[in-house]
């Protein structure tokens, strides 16, 4: 698996992980779960993405049985939610997490999305205890505009923002025009969450789809590995698919490791073209 460096962490991160929004939700559907994220890490996507929100705790949980014996592989992440996200709820919440997960740190915490509860500085100052105190290596933001990130930044004493987690797929490249330029500058990560838009993929439009086909054709890949190259076309540029089968998990650890040419990127470009500047950051 391709890898990356992960924003000034100097760490090396695959630039393909995995996602796991709704997992864990049903029982029946737990055993393949966890045989995906098993299958996932087997190809080299070692970054696994969790949440608290995700089923209140029941995805972080999978997570603890997926990477069962096996969590020194893992780049883990998990996410405190905007009304948690106080100075003491936030190191609560972390340590909560750690027990479902059943580990005694993560290598990068998030929060969820800007809370408009609790002051930033209070959350910023959090993380960088939950660092001081080992419990994550890293810390960073999901959601977040340039504003956002810029306040976050001035709250920040002793530790760097790692990421900015965004919603990112072809139809939705609004982080290209502010927010991807400011991150890179700052050397700040970017992850993209539900880079198959939430299930809406292959898209409706023909002139789209068939872009991608012809494309996949061309390369001998499927029309998702073309879109999850596109995402991570980018050094700095991650993409977290989920997958609840173990075929999609090949399949995802399929867009990384070769090259879209630039006729490819130009035709992808001309089928999914990006919003104009100022357009709002979209969230799922």
């Amino acid at each position: 698996m391709e890898n990356w460096v992960f924003g000034r962490t100097g760490v090396r991160v695959p630039l393909i992980g995995q996602g796991t929004w709704n997992m864990g939700d049903d029982p029946a559907s737990e055993a393949d779960e966890v045989a995906a994220l098993q299958a996932g890490l087997d190809q080299g996507m070692t970054h696994i993405d969790t949440a608290e929100m995700y089923g209140d705790g029941r995805s972080e949980r999978l997570v603890a049985r997926a990477i069962a014996g096996r969590r020194d592989e893992v780049f883990l992440v998990s996410k405190v939610l905007p009304s948690n996200a106080s100075y003491v709820g936030t190191i609560q919440a972390c340590e909560s997490s750690l027990r479902r997960l059943e580990t005694d740190h993560l290598d990068l915490y998030l929060l969820h999305w800007p809370s408009g509860q609790h002051p930033i500085a209070d959350t910023m100052s959090a993380l960088e205890a939950l660092v001081a105190s080992g419990k994550t290596r890293f810390i960073g933001v999901s959601n977040f505009t340039v504003d956002e990130l810029r306040a976050a930044q001035q709250c920040l004493v002793s530790e760097r923002l790692a990421c900015n987690q965004v919603l990112y797929h072809l139809g939705s490249r609004g982080i290209e025009t502010e927010i991807l330029p400011y991150c890179q500058r700052h050397g700040i990560a970017v992850v993209a969450y539900s880079p198959f838009a939430q299930g809406a993929f292959p898209p409706r439009d023909r002139r789209q789809r068939e872009t991608l086909e012809t494309i996949a054709e061309a390369r001998g890949k499927t029309a998702r590995e073309i879109a999850l190259r596109f995402l991570t076309r980018e050094e700095g540029l991650f993409a977290i698919p989920k997958a609840a089968r173990v075929e999609h998990a090949r399949e995802n650890a399929g867009g990384a490791g070769w090259g879209l040419s630039e006729v490819d990127l130009a035709q992808v470009e001309a089928a999914f073209p990006a919003p104009p500047p100022g357009t709002p950051l979209e969230t799922a």
